[in-house]
Order: C-alpha cells, then structure tokens, then sequence
C-alpha cells in the first residue's frame, strides 16, 4: 500500500473517531442531534461555518476557474463570499433567536411557524432540497476526480469511499460529530493547499518567475473579462450579489444560525469571515492559475482535474497525500452537513406537512440519511456539466428564498401568500432562464430571479398587510452602515479596471491588489458596525 493510500486510510478512519467520540455527547432528540444543543460557541462556529461553506467547489472548482478564467475569478468569490457576512446579520442573528424562542430545528419549520400557511411550507422545503440535491452530488464528484487522479481508483469508487465514510460519522455524532471533524478538515484545507501552491511555484521556478511568464503566454488570465471573456460588467456585479442572496440560505449554513450559543458567536463569524475567505480562496485560484503553465490544453470538465494533474506532474508522490487530504476535507466537510440538513427537513417538515404531531421514530433518521446520500451519488455518476456551472444553477434556485426570508424576520406587513407568490415567481423565472426561454439581460439568472421574487413580495404584502411582530428591532445607525457596506460593494465593482493587465507585486495583476485592500477594508467596516450591541443590530423586540 502506498504512502497516499495510507494516508486516505489514515484521514478517514480519524474521521469516523471523531464520529464515535462525538456520539457519547450527542442526545437522542432532535436538539441534541442537529443543533449540538443550541450551544456552539464563537470559535467553533466560525470553523464550522467556514469548513461547511467550503466544498470540492472551493478546491476543484476554483482551481479550475483559475485555470480557464484567471485571476478575476479570485476577487468575485474571495471579496463576494466575505461579503456575505453582512447576511449573517441580517438573517442570521434574528434567525438564531426567533428558532430558539419557537422550538425550531429547521430553516423550512421557522418559515412555518413565523408564517403558518401549509402551501408556504410545502414549496419552501421542497426547493430546499431540490437545489441542495445537486451541490450534494459535487462532493462525491470532487472525490472521484482526485482519487482517480492521484491513486487510480475507479471515479465511481472514490465517490462511493467518500459517501459511505461520511454517511457513518453523521449517523453517529450527529451535528457535534459535525463540528468536531469540520474544524480538523477546515484547518487541514488551508495548511495543504498553502503547502501545494508553494510546492506548484517552486517547481515553476518561483511564483514570481511563474507570474511573469503567464502574463507572457496567456495574458487573458490577468485582467478582465478574464479567459472566454466570462466577466462582462453585468455578470461581475451578478456574482458580487449571488453570493450574499444565496449563501445564507444554503440549508447547512441556515441551520447552522439555530446552533449558535448566543448572538456573540454569530457576530464573531461575521467579523472574521472576510479574513478567512480572502486567505484562503487566493490559494486554489492560484494553483489553478499557474496550472496553465503546466499543463496546457485542458478543457470543460477537465480543468476542474487540474490540481490533482499538477500534483502528479510537477510534485514529489508524498505531496499526492497532502493534495488528497485538501480536496477530501473541503468536500467531506460539506457533505455531512448537507446530510445532516437536508435529513432533518425531510424527517421533520415531511412529518409536519403530513399532519404529525411527532416526527417519525429515530429508525427513520438512518434510512433518510442513506437516501439522502444515495441521490447524491447518482447524481455524481454522469456530471453533465463543470463543477462551476452546476454550483451556480443550485445557487439560483436556493437564492430565489432571500426576500421571503428576510421579509419573514423583519417585516411587520409580510403575510404567508405573499412569501408563496415571491417563491413560484423567483423559480418561474430561473427555469424559464434555463432553458433559454427569457432572457437574463446580461445578468447571471439568479438576479433577475431574485428581483422578480422581492417585486412580487413586496406588492402582495401591501395588497393584503399582514401583522407579524418583527423577531428584533433594527440598530438606531442601521442607515449608516447600509450605506457604508452599499458604497464598498460599488467599489468592489470596479469597472474603471476592466482590461488592465499590468503586474505589480509578485507578478500579480495591479488591480488584484485593489481588491485585497477592499477585502481587508470590509473587515474593518465589520468590526466597526459590531464594536457594540447596537451596532449588530442586537436590540429586542
């Protein structure tokens, strides 16, 4: 047995421990099983929350983008996913409180019980799990690519390993086994793919080196639109919105909001998460980047392979082990949470719709995990498209929920047959973009999509005013800090910049530079808008 299939064998077996150390502290009701008891503090819910957001996308799927698109893509996912910090305040604060006072455990059960309608419910849940199906099948199709890369398993064994690996640890710890195996994974992603883009660079000469002569061979890859000319002025700004509309209703990181301890361990997530998506995120890119170097030529779904070929072209064979433990943490870290999610929604919201008092016996809970994690897999066999593209369709379809959530947590006027209209509207108009039915006016769907669904809430509101307490009052200076967040996101759409390929620093382009001074500058303006309770907004009913 070689070194790297040793290591895998050593990764997996830790994580199944994990999962049996955390099954002596995980309850047998619902609380206990998926929310860890309502009881994460703010360092591991910030490992949690960033391990759980970071999938085989992040690794593969950036890698790969870097490869076809270049450095562009890194400030649209790094700078726009940190972003998305500000939704954690927005849903996430009063989400925590408003389930905590209610009882609930899922993100569909807090829409019910804040608006009752059975038809709200049924289409909420269902559109939760139809598009979180297909980011679940990524994770099995990221193990496939890298095992049969680096060690030559067949693609349908490694995704197989890695489904029944995380199937068991989630059956036996629960979110608390989720935890505790996410923040190993967390921390393994970012030192292995720091080691294998210094590892990459050096057998290039040097990053530096390597930078000079990408901007020689392909000086696409320094500016913008980007190879294939992919960012057009309408579908950066689409990318900068997507993340903040659609990452916070990824039912893992929703649930993850009831988790919480305290309002405490959400705002310290929020303060940091920009840091931790700036970090990491320029690695993969970066891999991906010089990749092009390396091994020329790739195309479609084939670039999303490019960091396990560049291990195994330019590395030592002990650094396949490193680069199998960076993809398998980032994917596995995501899939037990979906698992986990998507399993409590079905077992609980199926049983509420179905008329139950109680959910189903605990017998039930296996057999939906295992299902769950077998229509991943299937879906894994045949990838019909790249990693990217199916990560954006899922994307769309979850980011329609956006405007009925936030309505149903801060608008007094909102009512339930409102919320259903903004869900049919937004879902109407994504498939109709799919198809290629309607068009998207220069905007990657999910916006209009989202637009659409806000109109339609808004206007079926005030048609017909509901009257639904708002979970918490919004800061007194809430305006300002709109404001100032409104005026970094503009900055962040610098157009002015677009075909700019100069190098500084590093052999990187000029303008990257802009954007990490952008992403440390949301950091600031974060840690100022939460230096006290009411700048987080924190106040009570």
């Amino acid at each position: 047995m070689s070194l790297i299939h040793l290591a895998v064998a050593g990764y997996l077996f830790a994580l199944v421990g994990l999962g049996v150390i955390a099954r002596r502290r995980s309850g047998p009701t619902h609380v206990e099983f998926f929310l860890a008891n309502r009881a994460l503090g703010p360092t591991m819910l910030l490992l949690t929350m960033a391990a759980t957001n970071f999938s085989s996308f992040t690794v593969l799927g950036f890698s790969g983008a870097g490869y076809r698109i270049g450095w562009a893509y890194y400030p649209i996912m790094a700078f726009g996913t940190g972003f998305i910090a500000v939704s954690f305040l927005i849903i996430g604060i009063p989400a925590m409180r408003a389930a905590r006072e209610l009882g609930a455990v899922t993100p569909p059960e807090l829409i019910r019980l804040r608006l009752p309608n059975r038809a709200l419910h049924a289409v909420y849940a269902l559109v939760m799990v139809v598009f979180t199906l297909p980011y679940i099948a990524l994770q099995p199709m990221g193990a496939g690519y890298a095992l049969r890369e680096l060690t030559g398993v067949p693609y349908a064994w490694g995704a197989a390993i890695v489904v029944v690996v995380g199937v068991a640890y989630v059956l036996l710890g629960g979110l608390r086994g989720d935890v505790l195996t996410d923040a190993l994974q967390g921390l393994l992603m970012l030192f292995a793919l720091a080691a294998l883009l210094l590892g990459v660079a050096r057998a290039l000469g040097g990053f530096a080196a390597a930078g000079a002569r990408i901007a020689a061979a392909a000086p696409e890859l320094l500016g913008r639109p980007g190879g294939g000319g992919v960012f057009t002025p309408g579908i950066w700004l689409s990318y900068l919105l997507l993340w903040s509309f659609c990452d916070p209703m990824f039912p893992q990181l929703f649930q993850r909001f009831f988790a919480a301890r305290d309002d405490r361990a959400i705002r310290t997530t929020a303060r940091l998460y920009p840091i931790v998506t700036g970090g990491l995120f320029f690695f993969p890119v970066a891999i991906g980047v010089l990749g092009r170097l390396a091994v020329p030529g790739l195309e479609g779904n084939a670039t999303d392979s490019i960091l396990p070929r560049l291990v195994t072209q330019l590395l030592p064979p002990w650094a396949g082990a490193i680069a199998l433990v960076a993809v398998l943490a980032a994917l596995m870290s995501t899939l037990d949470s979906q698992l986990l999610t998507l399993s409590s929604i079905v077992i609980r919201d199926g049983a509420a719709f179905a008329g139950r008092a109680r959910p189903p016996r605990r017998i039930v809970r296996p057999a939906v995990i295992v299902g769950l994690a077998l229509a991943g897999f299937a879906l894994a066999l045949r990838p019909w498209a790249p990693i990217l593209e199916i990560a954006t369709e899922a994307f769309s379809g979850l980011a329609v929920l956006f405007p009925v959530t936030a309505a149903a947590l801060w608008w007094r006027r909102t009512n339930a047959w409102a919320g259903l209209a903004s869900i049919i509207a937004g879902e109407t108009l994504v498939a109709l973009s799919h198809f290629k039915i309607v068009p998207a006016f220069g905007l990657l769907p999910a916006i209009p999509a989202v637009a659409a669904a806000a109109i339609v809430l808004v206007a079926g509101s005030l048609l017909s005013p509901g009257d639904l307490p708002p979970v918490m009052k919004p800061p007194r200076r809430w305006p300002a800090w709109a404001a100032g967040f409104a005026v970094l996101l503009m900055l962040a759409c610098d157009f002015w910049n677009w075909g700019d390929a100069r190098v500084g620093w590093l052999a990187l382009p000029r303008w990257l530079w802009y954007h990490f001074g952008l992403i440390l500058a949301l950091f600031l303006l974060l840690a100022a808008a939460l230096r006290s309770p009411r700048g987080s907004g924190s106040a009570g009913r």
